[in-house]
């Protein structure tokens, strides 16, 4: 497996790349910043298992997740503050939406009462990290009432991601199979964090 993909992992551009994936998807939720994340630590698994022949220039599994935690954080707060800053078009376009409203009554409620695992949650869930920064940057919720929220689901996330990646290739190996396992389990964290955000209050 890390014969082709070793190129990509091998390099010290590995962490600009997660990093600019994990940043950007708050805008773009296509982006397989998850996908990039667990592939990352599976390599690291696969060297530090010694199975294969996989590069000795491997990511390391903390800064690893440290640089995705941080971008995570930071596209947060991009699109927070672009969406404090709004004006009246997307204002418009936030209406226009039941899920961003929706997502703004839900979260201005939680973190009203000193709660944010909605932040968390949401962290998981397809577009609910762009859905929840952009709701908060709109109702000009407070930064210090949403940052420390933002700053465990990035932690949270990208634990869970290079945790699935590395542990996917301790116990599967340096194969395709524990990518795919993984990504699997990134997925059906989604699928669930989706119902519980879209679940009514």
């Amino acid at each position: 497996m890390f014969e082709s993909v070793g190129a990509l992992t091998a390099s010290p551009w590995i962490y600009a790349v997660v990093a600019l994936s994990v940043l950007f998807d708050v805008f773009l939720p296509l982006l397989p910043s998850g996908v990039l994340v667990i592939t990352a630590a599976t390599a690291a698994a696969a060297a530090s298992s010694g199975t294969g022949r996989v590069p000795h220039d491997v990511p390391d599994i903390l800064l690893l997740m440290l640089c995705a935690a941080t971008a995570s954080v930071l596209g947060d707060l991009v699109a927070y503050r672009i969406a404090w800053r709004g004006g009246e078009r997307l204002d418009r376009a936030i209406a226009r939406s039941r899920r961003l409203t929706s997502a703004q009554e839900r979260l201005g409620t939680a973190l009203s009462r000193g709660g944010g695992v909605l932040v968390v949650i949401a962290r998981f869930a397809p577009a609910g990290r762009s859905i929840v920064s952009l709701g908060a940057g709109a109702a000009h919720r407070r930064k210090r009432d949403f940052l420390p929220w933002s700053a465990l689901a990035g932690v949270a996330w990208a634990g869970y991601s290079v945790g699935l990646g590395y542990f996917g290739g301790q116990w599967l190996g340096a194969t395709w199979l524990a990518t795919g396992v993984s990504v699997l389990a990134l997925f059906a964290a989604g699928a669930g964090a989706a119902y519980v955000v879209r679940r009514p209050a």
